[in-house]
């Protein structure tokens, strides 16, 4: 890890940020714009779906009274729609109240976020790192911290979750810095 970053240098905030909302329901939005695509992918589809709210995130109430078929326009498909809406649901009646989560330890956050469709367990560690800017995070279920991890470590074959937090072990307790830079690496390379 340290060579690294030594390699990549001090990450900018933007780096940081990896094109998240700032906002905790835009934050989560983009989670679920987000799984199980590949970065340009998901970056591609949040600037469609944004751009019908004036290049950002919509509000609850907005995204409620849009059509979902002009929701899925922006290329999402059917389930992730329904997700969206059920997180909007549950902002805007005040069962999941966003502004509480950042008082709350990891688990609580975890299992408050996780309550919602669509929203797993890799959404919740996104939360975690990007939004809430928790300093331990380790998101073993995303698939661009495990290929950077193999080829950072020069592994075999891409580490399992339970390889992975084994092998970032010796970061603690700064596996989200870790994290970004693993990241980071991979915008660094050809792929």
């Amino acid at each position: 890890m340290g060579a690294l970053v030594v390699r990549l240098g001090p990450l900018s905030v933007e780096d940081r940020r990896r094109g998240r909302p700032a906002d905790p329901y835009g934050a989560l939005v983009r989670s679920i714009v987000g799984q199980q695509l590949s970065t340009k992918a998901a970056r591609s589809i949040w600037e469609r779906l944004i751009a019908g709210f004036g290049d950002r995130a919509p509000t609850p109430e907005e995204l409620l009274a849009a059509d979902p078929e002009e929701i899925r326009a922006a290329g999402l498909s059917g389930p992730k729609v329904a997700y969206l809406r059920d997180l909007a649901e549950r902002v805007g009646d005040g069962e999941l109240d966003l502004a509480g989560l950042a008082e709350r330890p990891d688990e609580e956050v975890i299992a408050e976020l996780t309550a919602v469709k669509g929203l797993g367990r890799w959404s919740a560690d996104m939360y975690l790192l990007f939004h809430l800017g928790r300093p331990d995070v380790l998101p073993v279920g995303d698939l661009g911290v495990r290929r950077a991890a193999e080829r950072a470590y020069g592994l075999a074959d891409l580490p399992r979750p339970a390889e992975l937090t084994t092998l970032a072990e010796p970061w603690r307790p700064h596996r989200s810095l870790a994290s970004l830079y693993l990241w980071r690496s991979l915008d660094a390379v050809p792929t």
